[in-house]
């Protein structure tokens, strides 16, 4: 009948050993952000003219188009984290949390997946 001692009550509910990753992935998409848009916003100020044919060739160059969807998978990517935690943190009703959680999901990889696609139908003028 007795729930033993403080500490024998609180065993098991400690650290699930997944918080250190998680910080570590989240600071390292921050990281990879913050690079790739510096990239981008330098190429945007050097390109000079903002028309479709410029950016298209420009985004053309295979640097360009490797680095443009790697910036969207880490925007993305660390999006979803970010409202992970804070649909984990915030949403207390099970059902709910999984409602959100894979509306969340599914928005995260189908508008990554967009993007890509879009990246590369502009790289190869249509033709993908």
């Amino acid at each position: 009948m007795g729930n033993g001692t403080s500490i024998g009550r609180v065993r098991g509910l400690g650290s699930s050993h997944h918080g250190a990753h998680h910080w570590l992935t989240h600071r390292f998409t921050a990281i990879t952000n913050l690079v790739l848009m510096s990239w981008l916003i330098i190429s945007f100020a050097t390109m000079g003219d903002y028309s479709y044919a410029t950016v298209t060739s420009w985004l053309s160059s295979p640097i360009s188009a490797i680095a443009m969807i790697l910036l969207v998978v880490s925007l993305f990517w660390h999006a979803k984290m970010g409202l992970t935690v804070l649909i984990e943190d915030y949403v207390h009703e099970a059902g709910t949390k999984f409602g959100v959680l894979m509306a969340l999901n599914i928005a995260a990889i189908g508008g990554g997946a967009f993007a890509v696609f879009s990246i590369i139908m502009l790289v190869f003028g249509g033709q993908a």
